[in-house]
């Protein structure tokens, strides 16, 4: 199937949810690869996740690119990247935070719908079907990944690095040592290579400690 005949059923190929929500399966079509979720009360808006449908695939070396755009009914709108989906990658959640000035993409031509009325609390989820190498070389805003760390482990690591400075307070040098044979002495940079070394595994697996 080449890319015109797959983009004629484009539309069926992506679905959408706002946390909190229902289902959006049914994007508008705006421009031959350009497809737009319309999203109600953006200001309540704090996690969405993008994802194919499953019944048709993306066409072969293509991706999805995913942007949000707040409300701006008196400019153009400001559209924000936040990632992709491919048949590689066929879904995304995305933490939605307000884009700075430096994040912001100028994608009004690529999104723009004749006569298209921007209601004053009205987001907009863009998708535009691009070669994938194109969309894997785009930088997203920070941010917009979510952190896979929970509470447990954010209270762990805050735990965890309140002992650190404590432990680290009372460094002393070898000179201001007292002898001592009913004292151990554990070298400070024991400690923070520790704790970094957590710090570390904490980030790449929340729950490696399970294990």
């Amino acid at each position: 199937m080449d890319l015109k005949m797959s983009l004629l059923w484009a539309i069926s190929m992506f679905g959408c949810i706002v946390t909190g929500r229902l289902i959006q399966s049914e994007p508008r079509q705006i421009g031959q690869t350009q497809f737009v979720f319309d999203i109600p009360d953006a200001d309540n808006v704090h996690h969405v996740v993008i994802f194919l449908l499953g019944t048709i695939p993306l066409p072969d070396g293509f991706g999805a690119s995913v942007f949000f755009s707040w409300p701006s009914p008196n400019s153009e709108p400001i559209w924000q990247l936040l990632g992709y989906v491919s048949n590689q990658k066929p879904s995304a959640i995305f933490k939605i935070v307000k884009a700075k000035d430096n994040q912001v993409h100028s994608q009004g031509s690529l999104f723009a719908a004749p006569n298209q009325m921007m209601n004053n609390n009205m987001s907009q989820i863009g998708l535009s079907i691009e070669p994938l190498d194109q969309v894997m070389q785009q930088t997203p805003v920070s941010h917009a990944t979510p952190s896979n760390m929970d509470s447990f482990g954010q209270f762990t690591n805050k735990m965890l690095e309140n002992f650190c400075n404590y432990a680290t307070s009372f460094a002393i040098t070898q000179q201001q040592m007292m002898p001592s044979s009913s004292q151990a002495y554990v070298p400070i940079e024991v400690v923070q290579r520790w704790f970094e070394n957590f710090q570390k595994r904490m980030a790449a697996n929340p729950n490696y400690w399970k294990t």
